[in-house]
């Protein structure tokens, strides 16, 4: 899983199901354990969801090349966001990343209550399809 965060339980990065791929919800996390977009400021998380959307969706696209297929093979997306003040910021870099919507992604966001760690502000899954 080289470049690939191990995941904290036994579950798959991705699966494959026949032309289909099937990403496990990622967030910003990386090989190193460090969260871009979180830093810890007198006792309290700074985070910032652009900083985390963009490495999270890196990570995403890290993953399906393991099955060779790039964020261009994504037909669709769930977006979970710990605030929904948030959206605007995943916004701005979901639109650098699928510049044309025409070729973006199907997608859902929702609020969440929480994520896994509390300097998590951002988790996606998603699905793409690539012929074998």
């Amino acid at each position: 899983m080289t470049g690939l965060t191990r995941s904290l339980a036994n579950y798959a990065p991705a699966r494959r199901a026949g032309d289909f791929i099937f990403v496990s919800g990622a967030s910003a996390r990386q090989p190193d354990d460090t969260i871009p977009g979180a830093k810890l400021v007198d006792g309290a998380w700074v985070t910032d969801i652009r900083l985390q959307t963009d490495a999270t969706l890196a990570r995403i696209d890290n993953v399906l090349a393991t099955h060779g297929a790039t964020l261009d093979d994504l037909v669709e997306v769930n977006v979970f966001l710990v605030d929904m003040a948030d959206y605007a910021g995943m916004n701005e870099i979901w639109n650098q990343r699928f510049a044309d919507p025409l070729r973006a992604p199907a997608r859902t966001t929702v609020a969440v209550k929480q994520l896994p760690r509390p300097e998590f502000v951002v988790e996606i899954r998603a699905v793409a399809h690539r012929p074998r």
